[in-house]
């Protein structure tokens, strides 16, 4: 099986897929926006690359949800809900972290199934 990298950076890869598995890296919206704003444009990037890795939401088998502040839960689930798909949520995690700047109120990372 053919590991592929998506935007790959001297870093890290965006994405990779390898079989049937697409595997994204944690994402994040602009920094200092609303977690409403950034949430919304977290799922934004995730459909994108999803997209590019020939998948969809639909697919997706796994999420864990970064807050930079636990408080903020509810108003990141409510766009949460209003995106995943109805009746095929992904298994979840959500929990509080530190991330890699205070502008950065959510990170999100997905597993998914190949389309």
């Amino acid at each position: 099986m053919d590991i592929r990298r998506i935007k790959p950076s001297e870093r890290s890869s965006a994405a990779v897929t390898y079989g049937n598995m697409v595997f994204l890296a944690g994402q994040v919206g602009a920094p200092g926006e609303s977690v409403t704003a950034q949430t919304r444009a977290v799922l934004a990037r995730i459909d994108a690359l999803l997209a590019e890795a020939g998948t969809d939401k639909s697919r997706l088998l796994q999420a864990t949800i970064w807050l930079a502040d636990i408080g903020d839960f509810e108003e990141m689930n409510a766009v949460w809900n209003a995106w995943v798909v109805p009746g095929q949520p992904p298994a979840r995690a959500t929990s509080e972290a530190r991330l890699a700047t205070s502008d950065y109120k959510v990170e999100i990372i997905v597993t998914a199934a190949a389309g």
